[in-house]
């Protein structure tokens, strides 16, 4: 049987795993990824901004 804090912890896991899918995606395609992606990340959506790509 699964305890709740081990449903919980599973359930953080995909959500950052589907926000680092998210930016990536985003960044391969050149869009800006969501500002809630990244600060589930830990990135700060306002220097990821500043980040110059070519």
């Amino acid at each position: 049987m699964i305890r709740k804090n081990e449903t919980s912890r599973i359930g953080r896991f995909f959500n950052v795993w589907g926000s680092a899918v998210a930016v990536a995606s985003a960044t391969r395609t050149g869009y800006q990824p969501a500002a809630s992606d990244l600060r589930a990340l830990g990135i700060d959506p306002v220097q990821f901004n500043a980040i110059h790509r070519t």
